[in-house]
């Protein structure tokens, strides 16, 4: 254990320090100003240093391995038909890995640091017409829906392209009919996804279903719900402001006949 965590340590440290050392030589060399609060900062790289490693340790010993078990767990014969017919298994039998899929994407994409600081951002730069739970629970909505897709897609084994290109399909003609304002905000949406948090438990998650479904290649099968996590986010954040334009729509011409209808 100590070994891990000092190993992991270093190898943390050596990914921080060429940013610090870009960051601080760009600040020093280029623009020629000093560091502002430069012990500050410097013990904020230490913080990192140090988060990053207790947080990859926790990956390595909790998330990546339960993930990969509950897969396992769940595509087993003896949970897929507990009665212990013979009849093959069909995609049905697979709902429980497809509401596992959807909780576990959800979850973790609301526990996602980096959405989190894009939400905060976003509702500061909008004056708050981007609500900070509002884009928080429709990215979320997306990935679950993208990683309970995706793991569909495993059990039934049809290409992924093909859910892919119909997806970015989607994506290109609601760009047209979205507000302008969430269009480069959604796509964003869909690259925070795949941050520390979602990526190593929607990995186990398509490795371990891969591995236990009868005819699926881990290697080809079990790698592309990451994908569906980056996608359908985009889809259901344009929704989101889709829904939320026509209801202040909706709200705004009620009032105004009802003014009209005072008036008279």
């Amino acid at each position: 254990m100590f070994y891990l965590l000092l190993e992991t340590l270093l190898l943390t440290a050596r990914d921080v320090v060429p940013i610090a050392v870009i960051l601080f030589g760009f600040q020093l060399g280029v623009l020629k100003r000093p560091i502002p609060n430069w012990r500050k900062v410097a013990l904020g790289f230490i913080y990192v240093i140090v988060g990053l490693t207790f947080f990859l340790v926790g990956l390595e010993m909790a998330l990546f391995p339960i993930g990969e078990s509950m897969a396992n767990q769940l595509t087993t014969a003896e949970f897929l038909h507990p009665d212990g017919a013979p009849t093959p298994f069909i995609w049905q039998d697979y709902l429980w890995v497809y509401i596992f899929a959807a909780a576990i994407g959800f979850s973790t994409t609301i526990a996602e640091p980096s959405l989190i600081a894009v939400a905060i951002k976003a509702n500061e730069v909008s004056g708050g017409t981007v609500g900070i739970q509002g884009l928080r629970i429709s990215v979320a909505i997306g990935v679950a829906f993208g990683i309970a897709l995706g793991c569909f897609r495993i059990v039934v084994g049809d290409p992924i392209h093909y859910y892919i290109m119909g997806g970015y399909i989607i994506v290109v003609i609601q760009t047209f009919y979205a507000p302008k304002m969430i269009i480069p905000l959604a796509y964003d949406s869909g690259g925070v996804t795949t941050s520390t948090v979602t990526v190593p438990l929607v990995a186990a998650l398509g490795l371990g279903l891969a591995t236990n479904v009868e005819g699926r290649n881990p290697l080809i099968d079990g790698f592309g719900l990451i994908a569906f996590a980056s996608l359908f986010p985009i889809i259901s954040v344009m929704a989101y402001a889709q829904i939320v334009e026509y209801i202040s729509k909706r709200k705004a011409a009620t009032e105004q006949q009802e003014e009209h209808t005072d008036a008279l």
